[in-house]
């Protein structure tokens, strides 16, 4: 998708009958606005907002690789193709001749991106991988949660959305390092590489230190304060990263003598002493509302938020001011809101246009004809065959 924001064609490949697992991983979903053909189509109740909400700018071509004319297709197109991204366990697409080692054969120009849940190589290669079993097994929800309380896993899919950004990077640098050698290369990414690599300082401090990891919350194992604090009827969080933004605390609060305090005077003792700081912190802003700490903090050179829900996520100001949400028409869903991308380029009018997530198979005929030049009848050879599947919509 972040290919696709930045004006790359994606052809996505989807099973003729299931299509992407994430069309049916929902409620919520968006019912269909405009009459669509369900004859020739899987019937969805509509398209889940998960699915919407990573699959903009996408083309979407059904068809079925376990047909030799399916996977001539895939073949074909890898021959012309800049840039290819699976995600099946290791080995599988090999015994379709459908592996690197096979497209390089036919396309020596061709990035090969590889996205699996433990790597290609190593005794797990095998193994599937989801995100939540990753957060599990390379010690993120080991970490994340309340100090007394179980283990829980965070609110995003954040290792998925970690892997695809490490791979998006790989795959520009690849096509960077293919303009000096005129080669493509083989990516390797996996799930657990990447969380374990996104343990960052929390891993050095074992493989440093020898110190085991715990769960902290909201605080900071090594910096105080840093962390939320309930008010009389919200919640904010507070960052002091440094003895001067702790000073700015301290005075926007009414109490400048606490950062003389021996027992607070740096990061170091604050750490050592947080129990004791964090209980006059809390008698403090516990008796105030949220909108009078803010007050409070306000222009005081610290860092520090409200813990917004969705709605007042979305109906924050600088949200609002940076457009971060976009309302795209769908030609069968009717107006649907999504979140932009992320970065602003200042030469680049990244995500001005942003082209809807498509229906299953809603560009097989068009990616054929336009892409690989086939006739009217070779496409209808190919549907015949069970290689590729056409619906009207």
């Amino acid at each position: 998708m972040l290919l696709g924001d930045l004006g790359a064609e994606i052809i996505k490949v989807e099973h003729p009958l299931r299509g992407d697992d994430t069309r049916t991983w929902g409620p919520p979903f968006k019912t269909y606005k405009n009459p669509k053909n369900t004859t020739q189509s899987p019937s969805f109740p509509g398209e889940s907002a998960y699915y919407l909400s990573v699959n903009r700018n996408k083309k979407s071509i059904a068809i079925d690789m376990k047909k030799e004319s399916g996977r001539r297709i895939l073949t074909e197109l890898a021959s012309k193709c800049d840039i290819l991204v699976e995600n099946f366990v290791p080995g599988k697409l090999a015994k379709m001749q459908l592996g690197y080692n096979d497209l390089r054969l036919v396309n020596p120009r061709l990035v090969y991106a590889s996205i699996t849940g433990y790597g290609q190589t190593g005794p797990y290669r095998n193994k599937p991988g989801y995100d939540v079993i990753i957060e599990a097994e390379a010690g993120l929800m080991h970490i994340t949660g309340e100090e007394d309380g179980p283990p829980v896993k965070v609110g995003v899919a954040v290792t998925d959305i970690m892997t695809g950004l490490y791979t998006h990077g790989a795959i520009m640098a690849a096509l960077l390092a293919r303009d000096k050698t005129g080669r493509g290369q083989h990516i390797d990414a996996s799930l657990l590489q990447t969380q374990t690599s996104i343990l960052a300082n929390i891993a050095s401090s074992y493989l440093i230190g020898g110190q085991e990891a715990r769960r902290w919350g909201t605080r900071h194992p090594s910096i105080a304060p840093y962390q939320v604090f309930a008010t009389l009827d919200g919640s904010v969080c507070i960052g002091a990263g440094n003895n001067t933004q702790f000073a700015s605390l301290c005075n926007a609060i009414g109490m400048p003598n606490l950062a003389l305090d021996k027992r607070f005077v740096t990061n170091a003792d604050r750490v050592s002493n947080r129990r004791a700081l964090i209980q006059i912190l809390e008698g403090v802003l516990s008796t105030r509302t949220m909108c009078e700490v803010l007050d409070l903090l306000e222009n005081s050179g610290l860092p520090f938020g409200p813990v917004n829900n969705l709605q007042q996520t979305f109906d924050h100001p600088q949200v609002r001011a940076r457009n971060v949400v976009r309302q795209v028409e769908h030609p069968f869903l009717g107006p649907i809101k999504m979140v932009g991308p992320a970065v602003e380029y200042s030469d680049a009018p990244v995500g001005e246009h942003i082209e809807p997530p498509p229906m299953l198979g809603q560009h097989t005929a068009q990616v054929l004809k336009n892409v690989l030049g086939y006739s009217d009848q070779q496409i209808q050879d190919a549907v015949d065959s069970g290689g590729a599947a056409l619906y009207s919509y």
